[in-house]
């Protein structure tokens, strides 16, 4: 089982180097990501295995351009489920495949959810189900000025 990252194993320059590279593009090479901090591509590749057994990189992923799979529109979709409701709708949102990403959070909703869909008669298909379990609130996405980045990293 991988251990959480500590937060007092600071990073060091060339970790965060090597994970700002990878942020940009995951199939980088080792050769390449060694070349880029100045190490052996055996020590980076011992980093790295150093920084995915910590926890700290958990995986490595694709990113998707939606439209061309023919998604032209996302939605956030913030979710109140009725009283007693809250397990059926946490599962309903799970089972929804146009869920691409959804986060249990605190204040007056209990999730908010982030859907793809492709146009706007599929926002009714994914609605429909949690109409009898929850109230929602829709906005529809126009762009997205900060993407999904890094966090600081030190």
């Amino acid at each position: 089982m991988k251990q959480a990252f500590p937060l007092s194993n600071a990073l060091d320059a060339i970790d965060t180097a090597l994970i700002r590279a990878l942020a940009e593009n995951a199939r980088q090479p080792v050769s390449a990501l060694a070349q880029l901090v100045g190490l052996s591509p055996p020590s980076v590749a011992e980093r790295l295995r150093r920084l995915e057994s910590s926890g700290l990189l958990a995986g490595y992923t694709v990113d998707l351009n939606l439209k061309t799979l023919g998604y032209g529109l996302q939605a956030i979709i913030r979710v109140r489920p009725l009283p007693g409701q809250l397990h059926w709708v946490q599962r309903l949102l799970e089972d929804e495949p146009a869920v691409i990403e959804c986060d249990k959070v605190t204040g007056d909703d209990c999730f908010v959810a982030r859907v793809v869909l492709r146009d706007i008669e599929q926002l009714d298909v994914v609605l429909e189900p949690l109409i009898e379990r929850a109230e929602t609130n829709t906005a529809i996405i126009k762009s997205s000025p900060v993407p999904r980045r890094l966090p600081p990293l030190g």
